[in-house]
């Protein structure tokens, strides 16, 4: 999922008019999508990028310029791998219809997909984005426990939909939260304070419980993308999330796994970010990653929590799992599969943090760093060791201009969100690397 807009002062990737030195084509186009398209959209950068081509890792603007991709979480196997492109283009030559079909390629990905899974988690409902599939849970998780409280971090994100984006508090405060959501600090927040990650997530969970019981409102579930992403990139240790699960399951209430942004693959020791912890969950929501660009989402769940829902309601979704993105999301798997991507992320994804942390000995303002696989959360600090959003501003700025695109996040906009594509390479990583030395040299 992308990442929220911070408020003024913290928006490191939202272009200020008239503050890039825009060329006069770019320029004239920034115009014309202010006329056509509103003014809620957002483009990164103080200088935006106009980007006409991809291929694998890279990025390439109108004038044949490239740029690293070091954040596009969407291309997860590359841009336009030609595994995918040809199984998209093929099957788009052929048939392109809804579920009310039999199709035989639709079930095979099914069956593909869950194999991936443990073995409870045996049922997948495809939609077309990540926030679709979050809001198909919203829907079942009421359906399934007949409460409506629902418990998130403090800056996370989790859609577009209405429902959802009342759960994603990163949209800032122009975008109420939903009247029975209760947010909870992320992991990050006390882990400096060496207290126990595991028992102080759950607390807070805990805690946000007993105040939806005491307004007599019933839990419904506790959601969380499972490396935290909005709030920070919090990674480790492995196993913490499994306490907050347990507390909100003995509420009657269940437990989400987000993966939209850490699974197939990424974190490298796992295929799902929930398998880090050693959890179970009751429902897991995927997105972008799986069709590489293609619209194509899914919530994978346990049988029993679908009964309630699926005994009263039909659901249908015109192009979720349409027979096009299935065949593509089956492409992106292999891929995954047989280009031994997982296994990339964690050998490139070690050598990127042993990077960085070898870079922070010599520039005080590289702080923090949490890490699993090909994702990577870099805090940026003042001379204090204060979070310094304006700071990492100026890095992910002065990054596109060396090259690089990359982004930052967290509630005070101070974490470089380092997410390549899954094919990303120890010789990338040098590339980066070098790119933010001499960023931080020139600061």
């Amino acid at each position: 999922m992308t990442d929220a807009a911070h408020m003024p002062g913290t928006m490191p990737n939202a272009y200020v008019a008239g503050k890039g030195n825009l060329s006069k084509e770019d320029q004239s186009l920034v115009d014309r999508r202010k006329r056509a398209m509103g003014p809620a959209y957002r483009l990164f950068y103080e200088t935006p990028v106009h980007l006409v081509r991809g291929e694998g890792v890279w990025l390439y603007d109108a004038e044949g310029r490239a740029f690293l991709d070091t954040y596009n979480n969407v291309a997860s196997v590359g841009h336009c791998h030609p595994h995918v492109v040809a199984a998209m283009a093929r099957q788009a030559g052929i048939f392109a219809s809804h579920t009310r079909y039999l199709h035989e390629t639709v079930l095979n990905y099914a069956e593909r997909l869950l194999a991936h899974f443990p073995a409870e988690l045996c049922h997948v409902m495809f939609t077309c984005t990540g926030s679709e599939a979050n809001d198909l849970a919203f829907r079942i998780a009421r359906a399934h426990t007949g409460g409506t409280g629902f418990i998130v971090t403090e800056n996370a994100y989790h859609g577009v939909t209405y429902a959802i984006a009342g759960m994603s508090p990163s949209l800032g405060s122009g975008v109420d939260l939903g009247e029975h959501v209760r947010v909870v600090p992320a992991p990050q927040s006390h882990a400096a304070a060496g207290e126990d990650t595991g028992a102080t997530f759950a607390a807070g969970v805990r805690a946000a419980i007993a105040d939806m019981q005491r307004l007599g409102i019933k839990p419904a579930a506790l959601i969380v993308d499972t490396v935290f992403s909005s709030d920070g990139v919090f990674t480790d240790p492995k196993g913490f999330l499994a306490p907050a699960a347990q507390a909100i399951r003995d509420a009657g209430g269940l437990f989400i796994a987000d993966e939209v942004q850490p699974g197939f693959g990424r974190t490298g020791d796992a295929m799902w970010g929930f398998q880090r912890h050693g959890l179970l969950p009751d429902m897991v929501s995927l997105g972008k990653p799986m069709g590489n660009g293609y619209p194509v989402a899914g919530l994978v769940l346990q049988p029993r929590v679908i009964e309630a829902f699926g005994s009263k309601a039909r659901y249908f979704n015109t192009f979720g799992g349409n027979a096009v993105a299935a065949a593509t999301a089956m492409a992106v798997l292999e891929v995954v599969e047989n280009e031994r991507l997982m296994d990339n992320a964690a050998t490139v994804g070690s050598g990127f943090a042993a990077g960085l942390r070898s870079l922070a000995k010599d520039h005080a303002g590289l702080g923090a760093l949490r890490a699993a696989g090909l994702f990577l959360g870099q805090d940026i600090v003042d001379a204090d060791g204060r979070p310094d959003a304006q700071r990492a501003g100026k890095i992910v700025n002065r990054l596109r201009e060396a090259g690089v695109l990359i982004s930052a996040t967290g509630p005070k906009g101070h974490v470089l969100k380092i997410r390549p594509p899954l094919v990303f390479s120890t010789e990338n990583v040098a590339f980066f690397l070098e790119r933010l030395e001499a960023v931080l040299k020139a600061d």
